[in-house]
């Protein structure tokens, strides 16, 4: 299962958020437990709409939604490149996660510090930014002195990733992460093996007050917030309440859609940066639909029908023959399996066929 971590500065509400999300993210007749696996890293469920319907269609009450680990990632301070604090812990678990969700704090509570005395959401995420940036000018160095060797003895790999660490380390020098570097797709896999912590995907989340999320419009540090991630960053971002989704934890199931309607809105905040960064993966769900369940399956975009079988069990995608597939709205517009049939939109796909998000499909293969 991939992970995203969760960072940021001390009092922006990561460890609220990441409390809450792992009590909560309940969804109707889910069976799939929420757990911790250890102090700092739970599974969250995906919420997706689509299984309730299906649900519904097929006249099962199991849903399974798909699942994601979060990592609860130690606070950081200016200088955790060379080990402030508990720079040293941030940093070796940032390297382990697959994608960060960068919790920034956009309101203003005298109850709580800010830990740099101020608050100004682009300045902090300039911070860890910052850090992330150093570590890698460090690891990029090293690499590069290590794969030059390799390159002097004509080894042609080397030679290409010495070119490549070459272009980067004025790119960090310059305090820009690495995956702002323009890339081929060729560059773009071999970055991967240089294991480099700006290189990850990373999602900003703007941590509003509770009174704040049916409308942020006037709430200038998530406009500031925003225009940098996507401008200086190239990055998504989006807006939650974490306060609100700890208090949303703590509530019977039956109370919440009350406690939102009386906030005047639908979610925290939370369903969306859960979906976001499923999307930040790299992932996509197919979904399956029976008597004894409706299921979310969890596969990397770019996976073949072979493959996304393989994710229900490896003997399937060696025994992959094919896969009768309706998109999602196809099947709703027409009510069942049988009827997407009789309209055309019932397909049957081979070993080519490149699965897409919402994707419903039953898959044939060998006894």
């Amino acid at each position: 299962m991939l992970q995203a971590g969760i960072v940021g500065l001390p009092n922006v509400g990561k460890s609220t958020l990441f409390n809450a999300l792992t009590k909560t993210r309940k969804a109707e007749a889910a069976n799939y437990p929420f757990c911790t696996i250890d102090p700092n890293v739970g599974v969250v469920l995906v919420p997706d709409n689509r299984l309730p319907k299906l649900a519904e269609m097929v006249g099962t009450q199991n849903i399974i939604p798909a699942a994601i680990e979060m990592v609860d990632i130690a606070g950081l301070v200016e200088g955790a490149s060379k080990g402030e604090g508990l720079g040293n812990k941030f940093l070796a678990n940032v390297r382990e996660v697959d994608a960060i969700v960068h919790v920034v704090r956009c309101f203003e509570d005298e109850d709580i510090i800010h830990n740099m005395g101020r608050v100004n959401p682009v300045s902090d995420a300039e911070i860890i930014v910052t850090e992330l940036v150093l570590a890698d000018v460090e690891s990029v160095t090293g690499q590069l002195h290590k794969t030059t060797k390799k390159a002097r003895g004509n080894d042609k790999d080397a030679e290409i990733s010495v070119a490549l660490l070459e272009r980067l380390l004025p790119h960090l020098n310059e305090g820009k992460p690495a995956n702002l570097l323009p890339m081929d797709e060729d560059e773009s896999k071999r970055l991967k093996s240089f294991c480099l912590l700006s290189a990850k995907p990373m999602l900003y989340a703007c941590n509003v007050k509770e009174d704040e999320i049916a409308d942020f419009s006037s709430n200038k540090y998530v406009k500031e917030l925003k225009n940098w991630a996507a401008e200086q960053q190239d990055a998504d971002s989006c807006v939650i309440s974490a306060k609100m989704e700890e208090e949303l934890s703590e509530l019977p199931l039956e109370d919440v859609t009350e406690y939102l309607e009386s906030m005047g809105v639908s979610d925290s905040g939370v369903s969306t940066l859960i979906q976001s960064t499923y999307d930040l993966l790299g992932l996509a769900s197919y979904l399956t639909a029976g008597e004894k369940e409706t299921r979310a399956w969890t596969f990397k975009k770019g996976m073949t029908a072979p493959q996304c079988a393989g994710v229900i069990h490896t003997d399937f995608e060696k025994s992959f023959i094919k896969a009768e597939v309706v998109s999602y709205d196809d099947l709703i517009a027409t009510g069942s399996m049988q009827a997407a049939r009789e309209a055309g939109k019932l397909r049957l796909e081979g070993k080519e066929y490149i699965f897409a998000d919402g994707d419903v499909t039953l898959f044939k293969c060998n006894a």
